[in-house]
């Protein structure tokens, strides 16, 4: 939690790289910025948001394990009211075993704390994959890369700006 009040209380000028990525990226696009009270958890943050937690775009880092010693790391994107099914992940990235990333990977593969994640890679080792129910949404929220900021994003803008891999990877909860 301390990561977060850190987060929270950087000043402006030391924005972290992912929100300034993100900002960058959606300046063309039609998008909302949504202001409210600090929170990473997808539900709550949802009902601060005011919309169904089945337009949220819930954000995990996983790690691969491949043949041999190798790792691939992935960011699975699913609708806020299902789980990333890990089994379907490590099939489509090629390995035989995969898990949540340790914090400190998914931080440094996202430039977000947890509970901040962005649906968008920006770093070359996170390769992104989305689910197909996420993306039959009209719009999708997200948090800004803070807790206390969220994007609300058209999924047709979404897509074409993410350019996920779109594949089967969420389980109803």
């Amino acid at each position: 939690m301390a990561e977060a009040t850190a987060l929270l209380t950087r000043p402006a000028e030391a924005a972290p790289p992912a929100e300034d990525l993100l900002l960058d990226l959606l300046a063309g696009a039609p998008h909302r910025v949504i202001d409210h009270p600090a929170e990473g958890r997808t539900d709550l943050a949802s009902a601060l948001r005011g919309h169904p937690l089945g337009q949220a775009a819930k954000c995990i880092v996983t790690r691969v394990k491949l043949p041999g010693r190798a790792v691939r790391y992935g960011l699975a994107v699913v609708r806020g009211d299902h789980r990333v099914d890990l089994g379907a992940v490590g099939r489509i990235l090629g390995g035989t075993k995969a898990g949540f990333a340790d914090a400190g990977t998914a931080e440094r593969l996202t430039g977000c704390v947890s509970g901040t994640v962005v649906p968008f890679s920006f770093h070359p080792e996170l390769r992104l994959l989305a689910d197909p129910g996420l993306l039959d949404q009209e719009e999708i929220y997200f948090n800004a890369a803070r807790l206390d900021r969220s994007i609300a994003l058209p999924t047709a803008a979404y897509r074409r700006l993410a350019d996920p891999r779109v594949e089967p990877i969420a389980e109803a909860i």
